[in-house]
């Protein structure tokens, strides 16, 4: 009687672990600089330094070969605005530190694509009006892209679309501050 127990607290035990690992198993991306859904720090923007921010990554599926990452705004006034597209990004790698250079490959071999300004690498929130919203859009493919450096998001998207095992979204919010008119400065 006590042996049956015993497994059966066994099997409950294992079930509920199984369980908490399926839960927390999905993948994320996430920053250290800010929150999800929250204000992306100036630094970050064109009223800042203009530098790409931190990004952690978690979870990554073990049959993951590598990952591509997109960032853009949707509220743009000309429709979607691409401000970054990284792809060849080796899925064991767990941060993209700031301020990545705007050269064609970063981070041992990753590839950076035209944003819309249009540029290689990042491009920070710079809305012209109102607050933005920017995507942080991570997938985790099952292939490993070997193209050249300076595809296009829709290129990109072209490209993985039929390899994509899973993703993640991150968002945050830009608004640029009204500058207030100074009457003694303009004269002096």
């Amino acid at each position: 009687m006590f042996k049956k127990l015993l497994v059966i607290l066994i099997l409950i035990l294992f079930s509920s672990s199984l369980q908490a690992q399926d839960k927390g198993a999905k993948m994320r991306l996430l920053s250290p600089a800010f929150k999800d859904k929250s204000e992306i720090p100036v630094k970050f923007t064109c009223d800042g330094e203009d530098i790409s921010p931190p990004l952690m990554i978690k979870n990554v599926p073990k049959e993951a070969k590598s990952l591509a990452l997109i960032m853009d705004d949707p509220d743009a006034p000309r429709g979607t605005f691409v401000h970054w597209v990284v792809y060849d990004i080796d899925p064991s790698i767990t941060l993209i530190e700031e301020n990545q250079p705007h050269t064609p490959t970063i981070l041992n071999g990753a590839k950076q694509g035209k944003n819309d300004f249009p540029k290689i690498g990042y491009g920070g929130p710079c809305p012209p009006s109102g607050k933005h919203r920017y995507f942080f859009k991570l997938y985790a493919l099952d292939a490993k892209l070997d193209l050249d450096p300076g595809l296009t998001k829709a290129e990109l998207l072209e490209h993985i679309q039929r390899h994509i095992i899973a993703q993640s979204v991150f968002m945050g919010t830009y608004e640029r501050k009204k500058k207030k008119f100074n009457l003694f400065s303009f004269f002096f």
